[in-house]
């Protein structure tokens, strides 16, 4: 065997080896995933991405995660949702048709624009929409997506008047008109009969329920989370959350 075809075979022995420790590293921050340790879950789905630059699963996963990292964390909360954000546009390109990456990119940029003032979250709106559909677009019972719908209709609704009047008018929001609360609460619905497991998804339920003015139905979801078992990473923040709006509600 030649020099020549040593080379051959050992590069394509190391291609195999990357991208079976890629999928192994996405094994792995799976598991710490389960496990609630986001943490350890972003950093394999980092590795994989270090070893698979265009690794759609990986990037969407990572982006997930930070977003989660982020979402009580007041001193790197900027920083991990830029990540976050920067991981999600990545998975799209990588993956266009992936129903996931669409709705992580959703997900990233509506919890950078809730951490904004009320004019500057406007300028996220459009984009958020935009993501959120095309995911529903690809699997239209994606429950991430159908819960950022959800809250798109709910955010925009809680606006003030007169800053929906300048979203409409002066930057351009026409969609604007299309939120409802009807909506609000139709999607977050649909979300939580899809994944009738996942706290966050009732949390907000019942949110809505209670800016409708639905006061026994916002209990009921309230008390629900108290009860359900923890499954992802702010899910214990989520559940004194509840407690919090259960106690104001008294």
């Amino acid at each position: 065997m030649n020099l020549r075809t040593l080379v051959i075979l050992a590069t394509a022995c190391a291609s195999s080896l990357s991208a079976q420790t890629a999928a192994e590293h996405i094994v792995l921050g799976d598991r710490d995933h389960e496990a609630m340790n986001a943490a350890g879950a972003l950093r394999h789905y980092q590795e994989a991405i270090r070893i698979d630059a265009n690794n759609a699963e990986a990037l969407w996963k990572a982006s997930v995660q930070a977003i989660d990292l982020g979402e009580f964390n007041d001193g790197g909360r900027d920083s991990l949702y830029r990540l976050g954000e920067q991981f999600a546009r990545r998975a799209v390109q990588a993956d266009p048709r992936s129903a996931m990456a669409h709705f992580a990119l959703a997900k990233a940029i509506g919890r950078r624009a809730l951490s904004l003032g009320a004019r500057d979250r406007v300028k996220y709106a459009g984009e958020v929409r935009k993501e959120a559909l095309a995911a529903l677009a690809i699997d239209s019972t994606n429950a991430g997506a159908l819960h950022v719908m959800g809250m798109w209709h709910a955010n925009i609704m809680r606006l003030s008047g007169f800053t929906r009047f300048l979203a409409k008018n002066l930057l351009g929001g026409k969609t604007f008109d299309e939120a409802n609360w009807k909506d609000a609460q139709g999607m977050l619905e649909r979300a939580a009969a899809i994944e009738p497991d996942r706290i966050v998804h009732r949390l907000d339920l019942a949110a809505v329920y209670r800016d409708r003015g639905d006061k026994a139905k916002a209990r009921e979801q309230y008390h629900a989370v108290l009860q359900m078992k923890l499954r992802d990473y702010n899910d214990r923040s989520y559940q004194q959350q509840a407690d919090r709006e259960l106690r104001e509600m008294k």
